[in-house]
């Protein structure tokens, strides 16, 4: 077994050369040593929730050799995932979801009479996730769970709200802790170690005197904790006592974030997700990042100028204020600024409520995390066409954190819901006339613009509604937002004209009737999924998109290579298309 110091330093090379989640992986190495020496990954059932602390599990289970391909296409993913270990029980792109999946395999388990343990590795900003508290409601029921807490003190962003403030207190408090030292030493002295378990059921009770931690109690659960979740002794320890209890139980665990880099345990935000680096010198890759200008820091910048101007305009997050661009806004107005924690359902439901009571509510969210509101998106905003904008962030596809983060669905999800208008920018200052647009309308409206650089509105094509090339019954070539560009490039090379389509819906319906009666042939071009995009609702001859499948990790060039998104593929395409096929429809990728 490698050590942890070991299993850090592998995981911060490989990191520093592809990029990576990589503090939350550093501070639960010995969680995952403990879990694979306690538990049989081939057999027993190990949930991690989420997915981005599991580098250290992926290491110990058989991908240590693989490792160096970590988020390279056709590599091993950021995540986990079943299709490529069985030591991978469950997907583990979203938050939240961990618990309930462990309860499905233990009612499966009791169901089928097997014999084997089911584990749920959660963080503590998951855990008061609306799905993991629905989850907690129905333990009791499913036959045993372990749920190990990993209390790190952070989501992505510091936590917020109640949960991890009652955490503190059972870490604080002071009585309890005094007991349980003295109780530790006592033990020792006399050499009694056969009665660790006892030990463990007694300062589970003592706990409930002095910490009130009976809140886990309620539902079932056995507690145990707190244990340093940087002993792996301890861990073991723990973990082996909740394997001899007969019913569920919770393992509070408390980590560092970045623990064994002091680089990240300073500043664990920035390196929650960190793009390639050289160790040596991470102070220059903060400055890169910091001078980059995103797309989320071009909306965070539009959004803190125009709230300067409308004391009405508020801000939402769910555990993503940094990633989201929101940091100005947040130091600029606090009062007006609002991280509901891993929360995405409530977010969308506490913004309808600030909407119908006159503020205007603007929600800063992943396009994969919007999936997780569509209800809330549809029942509570759209139906009483109240005035939320919800600004969509990653919207496309986002490379290397693959999967379960591309964020090609939105359209398709939401184009169908009536009241909610949905447009794209094409760059910076257009995301700023979009947004100040949305405040103005009385319904909502959700912006889309993907992740990567903003281009700032210098290049001469970006102020070009239309790039004409005259040729007779030629193309048409439509593009949303982040694609205009590789529009106006293929429409060049093609002898056609490539147009912007601000808006996807309501869409330009005028112009495109008009091109049609002129003869001309349409194309369309989006950085979302074929199925339900904008080129399926316009009708066009050809369709460039990503397909009606899920797309894995890669370089984004590398996968609209493979996938035929490239410039030189889609003008190979169209070069290839013949009157007598026009009209057919089919879709291309």
């Amino acid at each position: 077994m490698m050590s942890p110091e070991e299993i850090r330093a592998r995981i911060l090379d490989e990191v520093s050369k592809h990029g990576g989640h990589l503090a939350s992986s550093l501070g639960a190495v010995e969680i995952a040593i403990a879990l694979r020496e306690e538990f049989d990954p081939w057999r027993d059932r190990i949930i991690w929730d989420v997915g981005h602390q599991a580098y250290a599990w992926k290491i110990l289970t058989g991908r240590a050799k693989e490792f160096s391909t970590l988020r390279e296409l056709d590599g091993i993913s950021g995540f986990p995932n079943p299709l490529e270990s069985k030591c991978d029980a469950a997907i583990a792109g979203h938050a939240g979801v961990a618990l309930s999946i462990a309860e499905g395999y233990a009612t499966a388990r009791k169901l089928q009479h097997k014999d084997y343990h089911v584990v749920a590795i959660t963080g503590d900003s998951s855990l008061v996730n609306g799905t993991s508290l629905e989850a907690l409601n129905n333990c009791a029921a499913a036959g045993k769970v372990i749920l190990v807490l990993n209390d790190n003190g952070m989501s992505i962003s510091k936590p917020a709200g109640s949960f991890s403030r009652f955490l503190g207190r059972l870490i604080a408090g002071a009585r309890y802790n005094r007991l349980k030292n003295a109780a530790r030493r006592w033990g020792k002295a006399m050499r009694l170690y056969f009665l660790y378990g006892f030990v463990h059921r007694f300062k589970a009770r003592i706990k409930s005197w002095f910490l009130a931690d009976s809140f886990f109690e309620q539902f079932g659960f056995r507690y145990i904790g707190p244990v340093n979740g940087h002993d792996v002794k301890a861990l073991r320890a723990a973990f082996a006592v909740a394997k001899q209890e007969s019913r569920s139980v919770i393992v509070h665990v408390v980590t560092k974030k970045g623990k064994g880099w002091q680089v990240a345990e300073k500043d664990p935000t920035s390196w929650h997700g960190p793009g390639p680096f050289d160790i040596a010198n991470p102070a220059a890759f903060l400055e890169k990042a910091k001078n980059a200008y995103t797309w989320s820091r071009a909306f965070g910048e539009a959004l803190a100028s125009l709230a300067a101007e409308d004391e009405k305009i508020v801000a939402l997050s769910a555990g993503m204020k940094d990633g989201t661009g929101l940091e100005e806004f947040a130091s600029a107005y606090p009062e007006r600024f609002f991280d509901v924690g891993i929360a995405e359902g409530h977010m969308f439901s506490f913004a309808s409520g600030l909407a119908a009571g006159g503020m205007k509510s603007v929600i800063a969210v992943y396009s994969t995390f919007l999936q997780r509101a569509i209800d809330q998106l549809l029942h509570d905003i759209a139906i009483a066409n109240l005035p939320v904008v919800v600004c969509v962030d990653r919207a496309g596809v986002v490379g290397q954190d693959g999967v379960t983060h591309q964020g090609l669905y939105d359209i398709a999800m939401t184009k169908c819901i009536p009241n909610l208008t949905i447009c794209q920018p094409k760059d910076a200052a257009d995301l700023k006339a979009l947004l100040k647009e949305a405040l103005e309308r009385k319904g909502p409206t959700l912006i889309r613009y993907p992740r990567g650089i903003a281009p700032t509105g210098n290049e001469p094509e970006t102020f070009t509604e239309e790039v004409f090339t005259p040729q007779e019954n030629g193309w048409v070539i439509y593009a949303c937002g982040d694609m205009y560009k590789k529009a106006c490039d293929v429409a060049k090379a093609v002898g056609g004209k490539a147009v912007y389509s601000r808006y996807i819906k309501p869409f330009d319906e005028e112009s495109l009737s008009r091109y049609r009666e002129q003869g001309e042939r349409i194309a369309s071009i989006e950085n979302g999924c074929v199925a339900g995009g904008l080129g399926e609702s316009i009708g066009a001859d050809l369709k460039f998109g990503w397909p009606d499948e899920f797309i894995p990790h890669g370089k984004t060039a590398e996968l609209e290579k493979r996938y035929h998104l490239d410039v030189d593929s889609i003008v190979a395409k169209i070069k290839s298309f013949t009157p007598q096929s026009k009209g057919k429809a089919k879709i291309q990728i």
